[in-house]
């Protein structure tokens, strides 16, 4: 109860307080491509459930067609109002919204696409336990994961044998370990990360 109080005050505080940065970045997302301003994906939350996920749109329409992972910065699908969102996360905060409904949470698991998430085992699906999350421990260790794809000689096979499985391993170490302040304490290191690239 005082992690989703947490979640809802604060993600409430926030798309009012971001509401005029929100509001031109839906407007140069409009300048710069064709194209809606929110990008809305099908994912996998709490009790292995689909959600819609917003994000800012960052890539041209019709992207997906061309392959579910993004690979470097530099992809050409990335617009360029994009590459600039993309950067500092900012395209991550219309899932204000999400935590606000009660699809996600600040901190947790980041969820996955349906496609990926058939090939967890029995065991990983544990991490459905809790609501996803803006940031977790395997976010912050993959904060470089769209550069590791594009230097990988198989990125499909890369993610789906090597990061996925890390990753879930580090999704069970925060469920062990999770409270208000460990989630706070993430929070700032998240917020460090990305504003010292």
């Amino acid at each position: 109860m005082i992690k989703r109080s947490f979640d809802v005050v604060f993600s409430l505080i926030g798309l009012i307080i971001l509401s005029p940065v929100l509001l031109l970045i839906a407007i140069l997302i409009k300048i710069d491509s064709k194209g809606p301003v929110l990008f809305i994906q099908e994912r996998v939350g709490i009790n292995n459930k689909d959600f819609n996920i917003y994000k800012f749109r960052t890539m041209y329409v019709a992207s997906q067609t061309k392959g579910l992972l993004t690979l470097g910065n530099h992809d050409s699908r990335i617009t360029r109002i994009g590459y600039f969102l993309r950067r500092y996360k900012i395209d991550e905060f219309p899932q204000l919204i999400n935590i606000l409904i009660g699809d996600m949470s600040f901190v947790g698991p980041r969820p996955e696409l349906r496609y990926y998430v058939n090939f967890y085992n029995e065991d990983d699906h544990i991490i459905f336990s809790i609501r996803p999350g803006i940031t977790s421990l395997a976010s912050l260790k993959y904060r470089n994961e769209v550069e590791l794809l594009e230097a990988a000689d198989d990125p499909e096979s890369f993610f789906i044998n090597t990061i996925i499985p890390d990753k879930l391993k580090y999704n069970k170490e925060y469920i062990k370990k999770q409270s208000l302040l460990y989630d706070l304490k993430l929070i700032i290191i998240t917020i460090a990360k990305v504003w010292t690239k």
